[in-house]
């Protein structure tokens, strides 16, 4: 003999696979969306700390090479080398002026 289900209980049955097919698509969807906006909110802050981890980068290289212009000895002696070589070209300008004015005097 066989056993005979009750409508209902078919019914019922049919109604709770419906409604856990139904959703499926958008349990994932929503998965979905929460697993890319907490990689898209990751990526954000890595992006910061690189940001600020150059700027300290930039920083400290800009502060250690103006310590370096204002300390260095062979930059300030560079400088007044070309000054004084500047001076002496002038000087030698002069004398070779004098010269030929007192050829030409003679």
């Amino acid at each position: 003999m066989p056993a005979t289900v009750e409508p209902s209980i078919t019914d019922s049955i049919t109604q709770v696979n419906t409604k856990v097919l139904g959703d499926a698509p958008a349990q994932a969807m929503g998965t979905l969306y929460q697993t890319a906006s907490a990689t898209s909110g990751i990526a954000l802050q890595n992006a910061v700390h690189a940001q600020n981890n150059q700027y300290a980068l930039n920083n400290a290289a800009a502060v250690e090479g103006v310590n370096l212009l204002y300390t260095s000895p062979t930059a300030a002696s560079a400088a007044a080398s070309t000054k004084i070589d500047a001076g002496f070209e002038g000087v030698m300008a002069k004398i070779d002026g004098l010269i030929l004015n007192t050829r030409s005097l003679r």
